[in-house]
Order: structure tokens, then C-alpha cells, then sequence
């Protein structure tokens, strides 16, 4: 999918995360930190120093800026970056209402610094 595809703009952005994933009897099969490259309303860019199954759901506790926020959300893919890192595409699951406004806030702020330092 090309970014002229995407349903949500994504801006570039470095926040830290912990995360687990659980299989379907809600046992803990992973868990780990890791930061977010990029952040859009319908999802985000991790990075880890593991690979993660996308096989299953993942929990995400994201802060941005003074608020922590938790998620539900759906790997989309995995690959090795460059840095011997991970990435992987996250897409958010039916994030609530107050998730979404802290995801939204946060993008909107980050755009309005980014046109007032152009």
C-alpha cells in the first residue's frame, strides 16, 4: 500500500512502548519495549530488537507526550530493518474514545509544531 493509500497521515514520531501479545486463551506467548517510528489515527510503526508473531493480537501502552494511553491492535506485517531492528505495521483495534482523542491530539499538536517551524 502506497502512502497515497493510506486511510490516516502518519507523522514521524519516537515514543516509547511496552507491549505483549497473547494467544487465544489470553496467555502471554511475548512481551517487550519498543518505539514507535511513525503514528497515524489507524495505527503505528513499531520498532523492536525481537521480531513479533503476527499471529497474534498485541496490547500496546504508548505515552505521548504526558499521556499514556492503551491499545489493541492487529500486526499487519514484520520485517528486519536496516539496523537490525524489526518493524512492524500495526493496525489499532476498535481503539476506544479516549484513545483516539489522545492519538488525535497528539498527531494535531505535532502538525502544528511542524507548520509553525517551516
Amino acid at each position: 500500500m502506497t502512502s497515497h493509500q493510506r486511510r490516516h497521515e502518519r507523522v514521524d514520531s519516537l515514543n516509547l512502548l511496552s507491549y505483549i501479545c497473547v494467544n487465544e486463551n489470553q496467555d502471554v506467548v511475548s512481551q517487550g519495549m519498543g518505539r514507535t517510528l511513525n503514528v497515524s489515527e489507524g495505527g503505528i510503526l513499531l520498532e523492536t530488537h525481537v521480531p513479533i508473531d503476527v499471529e497474534y493480537p498485541i496490547f500496546l501502552s504508548i505515552g505521548f507526550q504526558e499521556e499514556l494511553t492503551e491499545v489493541k491492535g492487529k500486526i499487519v506485517y514484520s520485517k528486519k530493518g536496516d539496523n537490525d531492528r524489526w518493524q512492524s505495521g500495526i493496525e489499532f483495534v476498535m481503539p476506544d474514545d479516549d484513545t483516539h482523542r489522545i492519538i488525535k491530539k497528539y498527531i494535531d499538536a505535532f502538525n502544528r509544531h511542524h507548520a509553525n517551524t517551516e
